[in-house]
């Protein structure tokens, strides 16, 4: 007996040496997602569904708010291209006469329910929420019943329902203006009700606009969306006036937490996402979460310009376009939204093969290796076509468009490109299939074959690989 346990534990012991020799994956990777932005133009407020018969459902606010809107496709880059139908109009007097804001689209107990809000014809600011049902198999083609206001303990301007289910619970989170609130809009929860346009028990406030970031140009805190992951709850919400202005801020739960109880909820102390003049987006938010259609990746669903100065009321600007990109998560398991990307491929990051918490990030324009890397957008790279030609690829800084990876004395730096050929030579790489890893990639130099990207004591160089922890230290997982 003793024999056969010595034996035993000799086998476990080898196993776990074998493993401890392999890449780990790390915790909550996920593979690269590849779109390319804008997903729609002039759609604002976007909201994608990924249902169960594998399409993607699509509304959004249109420039005119006179009607709502649906698109569907089996992908989400699919949605650009997809064939738009008017589902619904606004009525030509009374209620639900102006202003069509923000729809979304969910399925609940077998059928779909559009949430949006409307103004009146002889008030265009009495702003309220509402709700359409319908029971067709396929949105687009079906007809639409109104099932009318939802109502609130309040009779005030209210706007962005939106709906989610927690441990089994329905729940309601909208804007409104509260009575005896300096505010333009807060943010709020609730239990629904028996169907899905009526709330029920406790309203819970969640969030009253006060900081800085949250009162520029209006007091806002509006277009709630809920994230659920890694044992939290995350509400994401959009503050200030709708201009360069507007950013996003967050809310974290504990899954286990009451989400009744505003003590449950803790609010960021900054935007978790804002405007950025490197990348030329402005005013990012009113966003959605869809998943991947792999599902393994959350994507961020959300507007923005591409330019910052607006002339007159930016609610009469109708250049707000609808973008996509993928949510990365911190090894504490919050979401970590970076920046809102330059318009065109959305970028990806390079995971260390040998290292699989460790990421290829720029510090002070030196390529190197490193975790938990903050920013996020140091280590978010756009492939884009070889600067030196088709059939390669350059990379291109996310975060400093027109830098580039590139080799200079057989180190990487990331540097502006000249225009000479020697750089656009430097920067252009044959993305291989990975030298470990046939499921992973290595880049291989254009102008030098035969060597390729490598890491050696965190910090990336041009080399030439000749053993396993050469192919090791060469090969990449895209993110």
């Amino acid at each position: 007996m003793k024999t056969v346990l010595l034996r035993l534990a000799v086998l476990v012991l080898a196993a776990v040496t074998c493993v401890a020799g392999m890449p780990v994956p790390q915790a909550g990777a996920t593979p690269a997602v590849r779109y390319t932005n804008p997903i729609a133009e002039r759609r604002a407020d976007p909201h994608v569904f990924k249902h169960t018969d594998g399409f993607y459902y699509f509304t959004a606010t249109v420039p005119e708010y006179d009607r709502i809107v649906l698109r569907r496709a089996s992908t989400i880059q699919g949605l650009a291209s997809a064939q738009e139908t008017v589902i619904w109009r606004k009525h030509s007097s009374g209620e639900m006469a102006a202003h069509i804001w923000a729809p979304e689209i969910h399925f609940i107990n077998g059928k779909w329910y559009v949430y949006f809000a409307a103004g009146r014809s002889d008030d265009i600011w009495r702003i309220r929420m509402y709700v359409l049902e319908s029971s067709s198999a396929n949105p687009l083609n079906g007809s639409w019943t109104e099932r009318g206001r939802i109502t609130t303990p309040w009779d005030t301007f209210s706007l962005d329902a939106s709906t989610f289910v927690h441990n089994g619970v329905r729940y309601l989170t909208w804007a409104q203006q509260e009575p005896g609130i300096a505010t333009n809009s807060n943010v709020y929860l609730a239990r629904m009700g028996t169907n899905p346009w009526t709330i029920t028990g406790t309203v819970t406030r969640l969030v009253v606009p006060s900081l800085a970031w949250e009162t520029r140009g209006y007091k806002v805190a509006e277009g709630p969306a809920v994230l659920q992951r890694n044992g939290k709850v995350f509400l994401t919400y959009s503050a200030s006036a709708t201009d360069a202005n507007y950013c996003l801020g967050l809310l974290t739960a504990s899954a286990s937490a009451d989400l009744l109880n505003p003590a449950s909820w803790t609010k960021s102390a900054s935007p978790v996402f804002t405007s950025n003049d490197a990348t030329g987006q402005y005013g990012p938010g009113h966003n959605s979460f869809t998943v991947s259609e792999d599902g393994s990746s959350d994507v961020m669903v959300y507007h923005d310009r591409n330019y910052r100065d607006i002339s007159g009321d930016p609610l009469n600007d109708p250049n707000r376009r609808t973008r996509v990109q993928k949510v990365y998560y911190r090894a504490d398991g919050t979401p970590d939204l970076g920046i809102p990307v330059p318009d065109g491929p959305t970028p990806v990051r390079l995971r260390s093969y040998a290292a699989a918490d460790r990421f290829v990030r720029h510090w002070e324009y030196r390529a190197r290796l490193e975790a938990g890397v903050a920013p996020l957008a140091d280590s978010q790279f756009k492939l884009v076509t070889g600067l030196a030609g088709s059939g390669a690829v350059s990379l291109e800084s996310t975060n400093f468009p027109g830098y580039y990876l590139r080799h200079r004395n057989n180190e990487l730096w990331v540097e502006r490109s000249d225009g000479s050929t020697l750089f656009r030579n430097d920067a252009s790489f044959l993305q291989r299939a990975g030298l470990a890893s046939a499921s992973a990639v290595s880049f291989e130099s254009v102008n030098f074959p035969g060597r390729h990207i490598r890491v050696s004591n965190g910090l990336l160089y041009l080399q030439a690989v000749s053993d396993a922890q050469g192919r090791s230290d060469a090969t990449f997982v895209l993110e």
